[in-house]
C-alpha cells in the first residue's frame, strides 16, 4: 500500500502535468522521439520528482534547458550484458556507459557464480546499488554450463529460489544448456519451472525446426546467439525476441539487420553480451551500435525502440523506456538522430551527462572485495606434451568475429613422437588448467588462427567456468604464463622467451579489476601490443581466447577435461581414429 508521503508526490507529479504548478525541469522544444507511435514532435518535456509528468508546449519549470534543435530520447538499455567481461566493477561501468546514453542494463553475472557461486552474485548485488546506472540482472540457469568442465561452483534450483526474491532479480538468464531442455534434464526443467512466472531468456545457437519448437515450448522467450538471416527469422516467428547482438567478439548486426521491418520490428532488440573495455573507451556503446543500424539503413526511430520500450517490455519494466507521462525520466539529449552523438544525459530527472561529459562520478565500489586465490598444482613442461600418433587430429579453427569455431580434422606435425607446434600451419597448443579445486584437470589440444610465431598468452578469462585457458608455441612460456597468473591472483599474461612481457592483473575472481576504464583499457593495449610482437595479428587476442573453453558454442572447444565436440554434446579423443 502506498503511504501518505506516495500519494502526495504523485498528486504534485499530477498538478505539474497539468501545469498548475512549476515542474522540476523542463527541456524546452526538443524534438521528442515518440516511441509508441514512431513519430517526432517538438514539445516540451516536463519532469517533476524524478518522472516525466507531461509532453506538451508552454511548460514552466524551476529548471528550463533550452534543447531546441536537439532529440530528446529514452536513456538506451542493454538486454544482455555480462558486466564481467568489461572487467570493470560495476560503478566503473556505469561511469564508463552513462557518457553513451546508457541508463539501465541487464545482466547475467554467470561468470562470476561460475567462480565464486551465491557469494559472487550477492557481491554484483551490493557492488550495483544506489548507481546512476540502473542494472537489474538475471539469475544464472547453467553453473556450471555444461558437464564437461569443472566449474567453482553449482547453482541448482534450490540455489536460484534463493534469488528469486531479489528485486532487481528478473527472471532465469540465459539458458546454455539447450540440450538438457531437450533431452528433459530433471535438473534443468526444475529450473525453468522455478521460473515459469517470470521472463526466460534464452540460448540457442543454430537452433531450429522441432528442436526449436521444443525449446519455445518451455517457455523460453528471447535469444541473443543467432548468426544467421534465416535462424533469426525463424526464431522471431516462433514469437522470441530476437537479441541482435554487437558486442566484442561476436558481431550479427550486418547479418540480421534486414530482419528488422516495420511489421516486426518489436521483435527485436540491441544488446551487446561481452563488451571489452578497450572497445568501450574507443567506440562506445549502443549509441554506436545505433549509429551503424541508421547508416546500414535502418529507420533511426525504430533503431531507437530496439534500445528502449523494445527491451523494457520484453522485461516488464513498465516505468521506463519511453519518453511518456508517468515514466522515469530517463532521457537522452542527442545532438543529431543519425550519429546519435549524447549531448546530456538525465537519469531519473537528474543531469549526469552534460556535453557528453559526466556532470558527476558515481560512487565508488564497497571495500568489502573478496580475495579468490588460483588453486594449480605446479606447472611443468612434460606435462604440456601430447603423445604423437599417425592419424589425423581434430583443430578447433577461429572464425573472425564470431564466438563459433570450426573443427577441423588433418595432419599435425610431429617430432620424437611429441606433438609440436607448426607455426607455419598455424597450428598452435591449447590448454586448459583447473584453478577451482586443485585437481590438477588439464585439457590439451590444438588451435588456429592465433598466428603466433613464438610465446604465449593465458588468463583466468574463460568462459564460463573460468579456469586458466593459454595459447602458445613453446611449453615453457606456457607454463610460465599460467605461473604468472597464480602470483597475481588472476588476469592475463604475455610471455615470450621466458619472460614476462606483459601482464593485466585481475585480482576480484580472476575477472575483474578495481581500475577504472582508462587505467585497464591502457594495459590491455600493452598486452595486445606484446602479443602482437609475437606475431599475432587478431585485434582482440585474449578476448577470442577466453571463449575457446565455452563447449555450449559449436563446434569444438576445450575445457580443463578435454576437447569437447558441442555438436554431439560429448567429449572426443584429440585423434581420430581409422574408420
Amino acid at each position: 500500500m502506498m503511504n501518505e508521503d506516495e500519494i502526495e508526490k504523485l498528486r504534485q507529479r499530477i498538478r505539474a502535468a497539468r501545469r498548475e504548478i512549476p515542474s522540476d525541469l523542463v527541456l524546452k522544444k526538443g524534438r521528442v522521439v515518440n516511441v509508441f507511435s514512431g513519430t517526432v514532435e517538438e514539445c516540451d518535456v516536463a519532469v517533476h520528482q524524478g518522472y516525466v509528468a507531461g509532453l506538451g508546449p508552454e511548460y514552466d519549470g524551476k529548471e528550463v534547458v533550452d534543447v531546441k534543435g536537439k532529440w530528446v530520447v529514452p536513456g538506451f538499455m542493454d538486454a544482455h550484458i555480462h558486466i564481467e567481461s568489461s572487467m570493470l566493477l560495476p560503478s566503473s561501468l556505469a561511469s564508463a556507459l552513462l557518457p553513451h546514453g546508457t541508463t539501465a542494463l541487464v545482466a547475467d553475472p554467470h561468470e562470476i557464480a561460475n567462480v565464486m557461486g551465491i557469494e559472487g552474485i550477492r557481491f554484483m548485488l551490493r557492488e550495483s546499488e544506489g548507481l546512476p546506472l540502473d542494472i537489474f540482472f538475471m539469475a544464472p540457469s547453467c553453473v556450471p554450463a555444461s558437464p564437461f568442465e569443472t566449474s567453482g561452483a553449482q547453482l541448482k534450483a534450490n540455489d536460484l529460489q534463493l534469488l528469486k526474491a531479489e528485486k532487481r532479480i528478473l527472471g532465469l538468464a540465459e539458458l546454455m544448456n539447450y540440450p538438457g531442455v531437450l533431452m528433459g534434464d530433471g535438473e534443468v526443467l526444475a529450473k525453468v519451472a522455478l521460473f515459469q512466472d517470470r521472463i526466460i531468456d534464452g540460448h540457442s545457437p543454430s537452433l531450429t525446426g522441432y528442436d526449436l519448437q521444443a525449446y519455445l515450448s518451455a517457455g523460453i522467450t528471447s535469444d541473443h546467439e543467432t548468426s544467421y538471416r534465416n535462424e533469426g527469422l525463424e526464431k522471431m516467428k516462433g514469437g522470441m525476441m530476437v537479441m541482435i547482438r554487437e558486442g566484442t567478439s561476436a558481431k550479427n548486426l550486418e547479418d540480421l539487420l534486414s530482419l528488422v521491418q516495420p511489421t516486426s520490428s518489436r521483435r527485436f532488440c540491441f544488446v551487446s553480451d561481452d563488451l571489452h573495455p578497450k572497445d568501450i573507451l574507443e567506440r562506445g556503446h549502443l549509441d554506436v551500435t545505433l549509429k551503424k543500424a541508421v547508416a546500414l539503413g535502418l529507420d533511426p526511430v525504430t533503431a531507437v525502440q530496439l534500445v528502449t520500450l523494445n527491451p523494457a517490455e520484453h522485461f516488464g519494466l513498465k516505468d521506463r523506456g519511453a519518453v511518456g507521462p508517468g515514466f522515469r525520466a530517463d532521457l537522452v539529449v542527442l545532438d543529431n538522430l543519425e550519429g546519435f552523438a549524447v549531448n546530456k544525459v538525465y537519469k531519473d530527472g537528474r543531469l549526469r551527462v552534460d556535453r557528453g561529459e559526466l556532470a558527476e562520478s558515481p560512487p565508488k565500489a564497497h571495500p568489502s572485495i573478496p580475495s579468490w586465490p588460483l588453486k594449480i598444482q605446479p606447472m611443468a613442461p612434460e606435462k604440456l606434451q601430447i603423445p604423437g600418433k599417425d592419424a589425423e587430429a581434430r583443430i578447433i579453427e577461429l572464425i573472425p568475429g564470431q564466438i563459433l569455431t570450426k573443427a577441423r580434422i588433418e595432419k599435425v606435425r610431429v617430432e620424437n613422437g611429441r606433438v609440436v607446434c607448426d607455426t607455419r600451419a598455424d597450428i598452435l597448443k591449447l590448454t586448459v588448467v583447473e584453478r577451482h579445486r586443485g585437481s590438477g584437470h588439464m585439457g590439451l589440444g590444438l588451435v588456429r588462427g592465433f598466428r603466433l610465431k613464438r610465446g604465449a598468452l593465458a588468463s583466468t578469462v574463460a568462459h564460463d567456468s573460468h579456469n586458466v585457458i593459454a595459447v602458445g608455441v613453446d611449453d615453457t612460456d606456457i607454463c610460465l604464463a599460467v605461473e604468472e597468473l597464480v602470483a597475481m591472483g588472476g588476469g592475463m599474461v604475455v610471455t615470450g622467451g621466458s619472460e614476462v612481457l606483459a601482464k593485466t592483473p585481475l585480482e576480484i575472481a580472476g575477472l575483474m579489476s578495481r581500475e577504472d576504464l582508462r587505467t585497464l583499457a591502457s594495459r590491455l593495449r600493452e598486452l595486445n601490443h606484446a602479443a602482437a610482437q609475437l606475431g599475432c595479428s587478431m585485434p582482440e587476442p585474449f578476448m577470442a581466447l577466453s571463449f575457446l573453453a565455452l563447449p555450449v558454442i559449436p563446434e569444438l572447444k576445450l575445457t580443463d577435461l578435454g576437447l569437447v565436440d558441442v555438436n554431439r554434446f560429448s567429449i572426443v579423443p584429440l585423434f581420430v581414429e581409422q574408420g
